[in-house]
């Protein structure tokens, strides 16, 4: 879904402008809340604004919904969905089937499962897994216990949340190593700030976001790294979970909204998966070096193991792997280039700072 400039957005927000309504909606960082351009609501300034071109896509990167502007009322059953998500947003803790949230929704199982999925692009126990895992990192950076982040968090034992964290962000090697066969991956292009990317993802989740000046360039890279699998060009009517990923990580890259949390497909050695799961954990307009990584996992003699793993990332930005830069403070290599990652971190740095 396009949208207005950004130019035009803040001008429309400014002014609460009612014909923009429906043509986008923003989000304010400092409150979490997401509105429609005629909101009343006391003006926030301007660095907090992130734009959306749907409800659906501010939900997804963790807005709720303004109770003064109403954003969702015009559409009943996004109103319904969104009262789902936050149920399990307050009972992440608890066991929650299918059937009981259906009840909850008064809708079928099947029918709250399906559109569910269409709005926001993962089920409802993929959002409920996703819930406890940001608040088990929540509780990991105030200071908690490993074991005491596990059980708040709701997990209930230390193999879930280490078997939920391969479950969302990878698999065996032994899987990579049949280079994708049997497995259909669905690719798409989009332009960004950063140029062409193209998103691939298989049912699991996103398994390769790549930058660079052309789409047959992306396909031959796709096919040397998957050479058995079976690829399919997408329409957003053929795959809405992809399109919505990547409105999100464009906005993301462009507009500075929140780096969304997505389904990912990650394929390589223990020791890279170990590097990449900690990568997710370095926040925006931070940066280490690749020997402080290796310090930070436990492998202190490791620096160019993680130099090795963070090169070997295919999902580039979602894997923020170009927040490592060399120890002297140069900012190392990029396999998307230089340019792009100079651009990633200034812009990173910028947000941090307003």
């Amino acid at each position: 879904m396009s949208m207005p400039s950004e130019e035009e957005m803040r001008t429309a927000v400014s002014t609460r402008d009612k014909a923009s309504d429906g043509g986008f909606f923003y989000g304010v960082i400092t409150t979490g809340v997401f509105c429609k351009p005629s909101c009343t609501s006391r003006p926030a300034l301007p660095e907090n604004l992130r734009f959306f071109p749907s409800a659906e896509s501010a939900i997804v990167a963790g807005f709720r919904p303004c109770k003064r502007c109403r954003p969702t009322a015009d559409n009943p059953q996004l109103t319904r969905l969104v009262d789902i998500a936050r149920y399990i947003e307050s009972h992440a803790e608890e066991r929650l089937t299918l059937a009981q949230l259906a009840d909850q929704a008064e809708l079928s199982p099947s029918r709250l499962q399906r559109i569910f999925k269409q709005a926001f692009g993962v089920s409802p126990k993929a959002y409920q897994d996703a819930i406890r895992m940001r608040k088990f990192k929540k509780s990991l950076k105030e200071g908690a216990t490993v074991t005491d982040a596990i059980y708040s968090s709701g997990f209930g034992s230390i193999s879930r949340v280490y078997g939920e964290a391969t479950r969302n962000i990878g698999m065996t090697p032994k899987a990579y190593r049949v280079g994708g066969s049997g497995e259909t991956i669905t690719y798409a292009c989009r332009e960004t700030a950063l140029g062409l990317m193209l998103m691939a993802a298989t049912v699991k989740g996103i398994c390769s976001v790549q930058f660079g000046e052309n789409e047959e360039t992306f396909l031959t890279k796709l096919q040397e790294e998957f050479p058995k699998a079976e690829f399919e060009a997408s329409s957003s009517q053929n795959s809405p979970e992809l399109d919505a990923w990547m409105n999100l990580l464009g906005m993301n890259i462009s507009q500075g909204t929140p780096r969304p949390d997505l389904p990912l497909d990650l394929r390589g050695t223990a020791f890279q998966m170990r590097v990449w799961q900690f990568l997710l954990g370095i926040r925006e307009g931070d940066v280490l070096s690749y020997s402080e990584v290796a310090a930070q996992i436990g492998k202190p003699k490791a620096f160019r193991a993680v130099a090795s793993a963070c090169a070997a990332n295919r999902v580039g930005v979602l894997i923020p792997c170009h927040r490592v830069i060399r120890g002297d403070g140069g900012h190392g290599g990029w396999r998307w280039g230089m340019e792009r990652k100079r651009a990633l971190l200034d812009s990173e740095r910028k947000r941090r700072r307003g």
